[in-house]
C-alpha cells in the first residue's frame, strides 16, 4: 500500500457513518470487515486493537461534524429535543456528508430535508421547519456578500421598468409562526451553545429550556445584517412580496402589481406604502448595484 492509497484507505474509514448509537460500523457497505481492514494498516498496541484505534478517529471526525451542524441549530434542538436532535444530524449527514472546505455548508440542506423527514419532528412539523429555516437564513445573513448600496441620485432616475437588485445578505422568509421569538428567546437563555464535540452519552445535558407558548400566525421576515450585526425585521405582506418580486429579478411596475394583487387598497394607500417600504428599505442599504 502506497501512500495515496493509505490516505484513500484512511479517509473512507474514518468519514464512514457512525452506527445508530453512535459507534463505528463493524462492516464496510459491501460486507467486508472493518476489524481486518484496520489490522491491515494500522499496528494494536498492549491497551488498544487497530479497531480501537480507529474506532477514536471516526466517532471524533463525525462527532466535530454532528457538533459544526447542532452550533448552527440550537432552536431547533429545544424544538425537539436533543436525543431526536442528535439522531436527526447523524441521519441528515448521512444523506448529506461534507462535500466543502468549510464545516460552515453543512447545514445548507438541513431545511429541505427536514421537509422530506417528519419523523425527526412529528406533531411540531411546521414549527421544526420554520425554526430550520431562520436559524440558516442568520447564517447566511451573517457572512453573505454586501455590496455597496444604491444613493439617492440612483434612486432619482428609477422608473416602472427598472429593476432593482437586493443585498445578497437579505434573507426574505415566509412562515407559519413568528418563531423569530423563539429563536431569540433559545439564544438568549443559552449565551454558550452547547454542542456535539463528544460521544452524545458523554454529552452534558443542555440546559432545559421551557418553549414559550406558540400559535401559528402567518410571519414575514427580513434577516438582515446591519453594522456587522444580523437582525430580524418584521413585514407586512405587502413589502414582503414587493421584496420578493424584486428579489426575484422582475421590473419596478411588476413588483409593485404582485405586491397589492388582490387588496383592497386606494391607489393613494398602495403609494403611500410603496415609499414608506422603499424609504425604510433603501435607509438600511438593501438595495445595491448589480
Amino acid at each position: 500500500m502506497n501512500l495515496l492509497e493509505l490516505q484513500r484507505r484512511m479517509a473512507a474509514d474514518v468519514t464512514r457513518p457512525l452506527t445508530t448509537d453512535f459507534w463505528m460500523q463493524s462492516r464496510t457497505e459491501d460486507g467486508s470487515s472493518v476489524e481486518k481492514i484496520a489490522e491491515s494498516y494500522i499496528k494494536p498496541n498492549n491497551r488498544l486493537s487497530s479497531f480501537d484505534r480507529l474506532e477514536i478517529y471516526n466517532r471524533q471526525y463525525w462527532f466535530r461534524v454532528i457538533g459544526a451542524v447542532a452550533e448552527d441549530f440550537p432552536a431547533l434542538q429545544a424544538v425537539i429535543g436533543t436525543k431526536k436532535f442528535d439522531a436527526m444530524i447523524l441521519a441528515y449527514l448521512r444523506d448529506n456528508p461534507s462535500t466543502s472546505f468549510t464545516l460552515r455548508n453543512l447545514g445548507a440542506k438541513l431545511p429541505q430535508w427536514l421537509a422530506a423527514h417528519p419523523e425527526f419532528s412529528s406533531r411540531r412539523r411546521q414549527l421544526a421547519l420554520d425554526v430550520a429555516r431562520l436559524e440558516w437564513a442568520y447564517i447566511e445573513a451573517y457572512d453573505g456578500a454586501a455590496i455597496p448600496a444604491l444613493t439617492e441620485s440612483d434612486f432619482a432616475t428609477l422608473n416602472g421598468d427598472s429593476v432593482l437588485f437586493l443585498q445578497p445578505h437579505l434573507q426574505l422568509l415566509s412562515l407559519k409562526y413568528a418563531v423569530d421569538e423563539l429563536v431569540l428567546a433559545v439564544r438568549e437563555a443559552s449565551p454558550s451553545i452547547d454542542i456535539a464535540s463528544n460521544a452524545v452519552s458523554e454529552r452534558r445535558q443542555a440546559r432545559r429550556f421551557r418553549l414559550p407558548a406558540m400559535r401559528r400566525v402567518e410571519t414575514h421576515l427580513a434577516v438582515h445584517r446591519f453594522d456587522d450585526s444580523v437582525y430580524y425585521r418584521r413585514l407586512d405582506r405587502e413589502a414582503y412580496l414587493l421584496l420578493s418580486a424584486l428579489q426575484q429579478k422582475n421590473t419596478l411596475a411588476v413588483a409593485v402589481d404582485a405586491a397589492f394583487a388582490g387588496s383592497n387598497f386606494t391607489d393613494e394607500e398602495q403609494a403611500g406604502k410603496v415609499q414608506s417600504h422603499f424609504t425604510h428599505a433603501a435607509r438600511l442599504g438593501w438595495f445595491c448595484r448589480h
